[in-house]
Order: structure tokens, then C-alpha cells, then sequence
């Protein structure tokens, strides 16, 4: 099991490289940067790869809407050779608030679209021929009708160090969850209950795996939580209470939030509507309060020794390949010291 950890959005790139470098040499092996409405995640990336040297550097995620399937896949191959081949593309959809109210695309075909930037991204990496993509969102060249015409079929000058550069892909609804088995090279839910996963999402998966390419190996699963090991570890999950509200109750409207229905999935259904009426009614606190205690506890990586590593094994049980955890302590040396000694646990 490989050990992973997510990179904030709120600026602060020094003191992010700064982490990195040391978690790195604690035997950190993939971090992802995200990117929602802040600074771009590729500026981070690309700064990591310079700063860094064994690390994956993955996105987490960069959206669909916001690049053409071209520019995603150039965007890739160029981070992967500053980093010596070392990028991992994440992809994922995002929510319409995000695309439609401030990058001002609409919101559509999040399943159909991920599947053409793929199948384009792994066509230019290839660099076998002249990029030719006929799909129902994208088409390459741009049809006659639909522009000047003078578009032509274009292979990237430059040469991928990499002809298959990983894609992960963020996924929570059953389309795209069968999708992502089906085509991605690694898979990244959100609130993940390593108990809970297989009744939500194992028939979707089955679905997906089974008209799987053989040749794409088997589908990487990322998935963790907060990380914290020793006396009084416990009170670590509350800090993820904000978090689990956030998307639970407010990161969409009222009839449109997959993050609470996949809450509810879960057998949540009466907090899942409680969180949401009191985040959508501007009790913050009040919705990060409602979240149940035992959600908490069992997608948490926070307790004594024992109780960590079962919980370790619990989501290798449940197929999550890659850990990925968010470490708290007092400091960075604290930080270094806590991924060193679950690296020794997860070999």
C-alpha cells in the first residue's frame, strides 16, 4: 500500500513545497494538488517537480470543463518530463457551481465528456499519428460546419517522456464510478467508508472492471482520512467535521448535492438532511456538529496504535491501494515522524 496526501488550495505554495520536501523523505510517495477556485493546481505542480524528487506529483483534480481534453494531456506530459516522470493527471467534474458560476461553462455530460478527454489524452501521449477524435463532445479537427474549416489533424511536437501517464479520476455516481473502473488508472472517492463502499459502489465497480482493458493493469483506489496516532489521537476527527459539512450540506443546492446522496447511501439519510438544512440555513457550526460520531470514527486514521492499524487493514480490506492520509501534529517534524512510522506499517 502506497501512502498519499492531499494539498491545499489557499496559497501558501513555500510552506507546501516545504511539506512536501519533508514528507517526502519520510516515504510520502503521491501527492495531490487540488484546485477549485484559487490559484491553478499546475502551478503547484510544477513547482513540486522542481523542488522534489521521488514524489508523485498528482493532480487533485483538475476540472474538465476548464481545459480542452489538448490542453490537459499537454498539460500533463509537461509537468511528467519536469518531474522526470513523475505526474499523475486527476480528473473529476467538479460541481455546477463551481463551472457554471465561475468559469461560466455549462454543466453537462460529466460521464461522456471524462470518457473522450481520456481516450484523447492517451491518443496524444501515443504520439502514433495525427490526434483524430470524432466523439459526441469533442471532435478533432473541428468539423467544417462548426468553424472555418481550415482545422487540420495535429501530432504535439514535443515528445511525452511517457506514452501512459497515469489518470485518476474523481467519481461518486454510479455512471461514473462504472466508467472510471472501466477506463482510469486509478479511482478517487470522496468520504469514503471502508465498511460502507462495497454495498454503495461495489456492483458499479464490478460493471466498469469488467469491460476493462487488461492491458491498463489493475485500478489504483485512493482513499483515507485524518492521521493521528497516540494518546488522545481521538480528537483529531472532529477537525474533519467542517469538511464533511461542507460538501454534506452546502456544496450544491438543496435537490443537487451528490455528496449528500451519497451520505444518505451510506444510511445516513436522516443526517444527511438535517446537515443540509442547517448548513443551507447558515448554521455552519450547528451543520458540522450534526455529523454523526460514528461516520467520524470509521473513515478516521486517528486513535492509539491499534486502533490505526486496524483501521489500516480495513481499507485494504475494502480494496483502497493507496492511503491517503492527512497527518496532524504540532509541526512538520511531528508531520515527518507520524508518515515515517505508518510507511513501516503499510511496507
Amino acid at each position: 500500500m502506497k501512502l498519499a496526501m492531499q494539498i491545499g488550495y489557499s496559497g501558501g505554495f513555500e510552506e507546501s513545497v516545504a511539506q512536501v520536501q519533508a514528507l517526502e523523505k519520510a516515504g510520502m510517495d503521491i501527492v495531490y494538488v487540488a484546485e477549485a477556485y484559487g490559484y491553478d493546481g499546475v502551478s503547484l505542480m510544477g513547482y513540486l517537480a522542481a523542488k522534489t524528487e521521488t514524489v508523485q506529483i498528482a493532480a487533485g483534480i483538475l476540472p474538465i470543463y476548464t481545459r480542452t481534453p489538448t490542453l490537459l494531456a499537454m498539460t500533463a506530459a509537461g509537468v511528467d518530463e519536469l518531474s522526470k516522470g513523475r505526474c499523475i493527471l486527476g480528473l473529476g467534474a467538479s460541481g455546477p457551481q463551481v463551472i457554471e458560476g465561475f468559469h461560466g461553462v455549462p454543466y453537462d455530460a460529466p460521464v461522456g465528456r471524462t470518457r473522450e478527454i481520456v481516450e484523447i489524452c492517451r491518443q496524444v501521449w501515443a504520439r502514433k499519428e495525427p490526434v483524430v477524435h470524432d466523439g459526441r463532445y469533442y471532435q478533432l479537427p473541428l468539423p467544417e460546419d462548426k468553424g472555418t474549416g481550415l482545422g487540420k489533424p495535429l501530432k504535439i511536437i514535443t515528445k511525452p517522456p511517457r506514452p501512459n501517464i497515469p489518470i485518476h479520476i474523481a467519481a461518486l455516481g454510479p455512471k461514473n464510478v462504472a466508467m472510471t473502473a472501466e477506463v482510469a488508472d486509478g479511482w478517487l472517492p470522496i468520504l469514503y467508508h471502508p465498511d460502507r463502499a462495497a454495498d454503495v459502489w461495489g456492483a458499479d465497480l464490478a460493471v466498469g472492471a469488467a469491460k476493462r482493458d487488461a492491458g491498463l493493469g489493475t485500478m489504483d483506489v485512493i482513499a483515507g482520512g485524518l492521521l493521528a496516532v497516540g494518546e488522545g489521537a481521538e480528537a483529531v476527527r472532529d477537525f474533519a467535521r467542517p469538511m464533511v459539512a461542507l460538501y454534506v450540506g452546502g456544496m450544491g443546492a438543496r435537490d443537487k448535492n451528490f455528496y449528500n446522496n451519497l451520505f444518505q447511501r451510506y444510511g445516513y439519510e436522516d443526517a444527511a438532511a438535517e446537515i443540509q438544512n442547517l448548513y443551507l440555513d447558515g448554521k455552519k457550526q450547528e451543520a458540522a456538529a450534526a455529523v454523526p460520531e460514528s461516520f467520524l470514527a470509521e473513515t478516521s486514521l486517528a486513535g492509539d496504535e491499534g486502533f490505526v492499524r486496524d483501521q489500516i487493514q480495513r481499507y485494504a480490506d475494502s480494496g483502497v491501494t493507496v492511503l491517503n492520509v492527512t497527518p496532524i501534529a504540532n509541526d512538520l517534524d511531528g508531520q515527518a515522524r507520524l508518515i515515517e512510522k505508518v510507511k513501516g506499517w503499510v511496507g
